[in-house]
């Protein structure tokens, strides 16, 4: 079992742990309640078939893919499966270098918790390199008793080429692929009715993937997930002009093979990133709706310059369980409203997100990705 290493500040904290790269245990003192929302899968410290990915053995938290999907370096690349050398730093800080190289890139992991703040800061820095790439910073989010999503404003939803698991002896899909949809309550489903993807989980039994595109007027890209069994509020947010996409991700007993085993339930990804080839009808274009948008659908690293790629994620007390209807920034305050009047005014780090920087150019088009 790799070692795990202990950030905190007051009312918050979290672990890291080298192997992989997982920000792992966000715990949060909120109203005096404790609320630690992210997700274990249930089969930590067992064999893993020769198949699977090092980074699925203890799979929980958060981490981050570069490159999204499959790779030289395995399904979502070093970064999500190779060793971070932890460097020292100040207290209620990380930093840690992944230890080699991304496209010829150094990475660097940063994180930062500040006392009476309900937020892990988090950014991933690609110093050098060269070329483009899908990338996305990967929270899993437990819901075992279901939530309720809500969204900054998307231009549309839209699912992979195939389904995420095609083939019915291994598993069940509950939507469509691929398909788009401007309407995140009627998606289209498998069985030719439709889904709210407001609401989870989908089915009784299934794995699916579904993107959310930003809308490229939007001045903050943000996700909440309520769930009102827990009587609990997770949170994400993140620059829309960097991290166009965000992606969901229902692991809910949908595949059957080992170590799913049909027992991986209750799992929700919110995964913010740009990684064009999850979309299964737009990445066939061209040029692209995000590119013809002047969106970026990849990331494109700087050989003589450094990338900065920011996200913020969160976790409160939500007694209510009302359905988020907005999240406004102002100065260092964030205010998030419920659909029928709840309120809560939390202090966050305003200009963190860089939200009034330039949008970065567009990423060329890399078709051979394998996700």
């Amino acid at each position: 079992m790799t070692e795990e290493i202990e950030i905190r500040a007051g009312g918050i904290r979290i672990g890291f742990e080298p192997d992989c790269g997982y920000l792992t245990g966000l715990a949060v003192t909120d109203e005096g309640v404790t609320v630690a929302p992210l997700h274990v899968a249930p089969w930590a410290g067992e064999a893993m078939p020769d198949t699977a990915a090092p980074h699925q053995a203890r799979l929980r938290g958060d981490y981050f893919c570069a490159p999204m999907g499959r790779g030289a370096d395995g399904l979502h690349g070093l970064t999500a499966n190779g060793r971070w050398q932890v460097m020292p730093t100040a207290p209620g800080t990380l930093r840690a270098v992944l230890q080699g190289a991304v496209q010829g890139a150094t990475v660097v992991k940063e994180a930062q918790l500040q006392d009476g703040q309900p937020f892990l800061y988090q950014r991933h820095l690609f110093i050098g390199g060269s070329g483009a790439l899908p990338m996305c910073s990967h929270a899993m989010v437990a819901v075992p008793n279901g939530a309720k999503l809500s969204f900054s404003r998307k231009r549309w939803f839209e699912t992979p080429a195939v389904p995420v698991e095609p083939d019915p002896a291994r598993g069940r899909s509950a939507l469509a692929y691929p398909r788009r949809a401007e309407d995140a309550t009627e998606f289209p489903g498998a069985d030719g009715g439709s889904v709210n993807l407001h609401r989870y989980p989908w089915g009784p039994a299934h794995e699916d993937f579904v993107s959310a595109i930003e809308e490229p007027a939007s001045s903050l890209g943000w996700t909440a997930v309520v769930r009102p069994e827990e009587g609990d509020l997770f949170l994400s947010l993140k620059n829309p002009h960097a991290l166009p996409m965000t992606m969901l991700w229902h692991s809910n007993g949908g595949r059957d093979y080992a170590p799913w085993n049909g027992r991986h339930r209750g799992c929700l990804g919110v995964e913010e990133g740009a990684a064009l080839p999850n979309l299964g009808l737009s990445s066939r274009e061209d040029p692209d709706p995000l590119a013809a948008a002047g969106q970026p659908g990849l990331v494109t690293l700087q050989p003589a310059g450094t990338v900065d790629l920011r996200h913020i994620l969160g976790a409160i007390r939500w007694p209510s369980g009302q359905a988020v209807a907005g999240v406004m920034l102002e100065g260092d305050t964030l205010t998030v409203t419920g659909d029928w009047g709840a309120e809560r005014r939390l202090p966050i780090l305003g200009g963190w997100l860089d939200l009034s920087g330039p949008a970065p150019r567009p990423a060329p088009r890399r078709p051979d990705w394998d996700l």
